[in-house]
């Protein structure tokens, strides 16, 4: 029997990141059992996902407020599960304010807490680093410039890349693209990412469309996607 290691990620970019974490893994310990709570990629990777991810994809203090009794039953019967049966390793993707509570106790208990994903410490709330030291075993970062960030304040850390960029070509390829997407030559073209969480999409729906329809009054040649 191979590794048992816990991972918790709770949205669409979560899953999609921690899918190539777990197939990376894979390669070097192909027979680890990955489990906890995660999407349907990481599922599509061998993850078997205790409760659904959507479970955490909140937005904003308000949405966290209101999901707060559910949201912190799942996370106190995850610890639970976790400390009555220990994994090798705990990783948690992003999501720090659920992921970091749970890896600051199972820390405490000797099991090897990880965090992939840097919360925006250099942009802001730089207090949270020593929050972060006391919770987290070592932290994986996506981009070069973080790394020292965490070396000061005495965090184990490493930078590991960014899974996409192994995905996405450096130089794209603007006419395949509109090829593939049938968008015809000329004119602007805008793209709305409202967000990868449904309680983003119901905030915001409403200004995009509208700004939609601004920018479509000056340039009626534009494409939306």
């Amino acid at each position: 029997m191979g590794l048992r290691i816990a991972m918790v990620a709770g949205e669409a970019s979560s899953d999609l990141l921690a899918s190539h974490l777990i197939r990376a893994l894979k390669r070097h310990l192909p027979d680890a059992e990955f489990f906890g709570i995660g999407g349907p990629k990481m599922q599509a990777a061998g993850f078997n996902s205790l409760w659904p991810a959507e479970k955490l994809s909140v937005h904003g203090y308000v949405d966290a407020l209101k999901n707060y009794r559910e949201l912190s039953a799942i996370r106190r019967s995850l610890l639970d599960r976790l400390l009555k049966d220990p994994p090798a390793a705990f990783i948690g993707v992003d999501a720090p304010d659920f992921s970091l509570w749970l890896e600051r106790r199972l820390k405490d208990k000797g099991i090897p807490a990880i965090h992939f994903v840097s919360p925006s410490i250099w942009a802001w709330r730089k207090g949270r680093l020593k929050g972060i030291a006391r919770a987290v075993s070592h932290m994986l970062c996506l981009f070069p410039f973080e790394p020292e960030l965490y070396r000061t304040a005495g965090v184990p850390v490493s930078y590991v890349g960014h899974p996409l960029a192994d995905v996405f070509p450096l130089v794209p390829d603007r006419a395949g693209a509109r090829e593939l997407l049938q968008i015809n030559k000329g004119g602007p073209v805008f793209t709305f990412l409202p967000g990868s969480r449904q309680s983003e999409v119901r905030n915001l729906a409403d200004t995009y469309i509208a700004t939609a329809a601004v920018l479509h009054e000056r340039h009626p040649d534009a494409r939306f996607l």
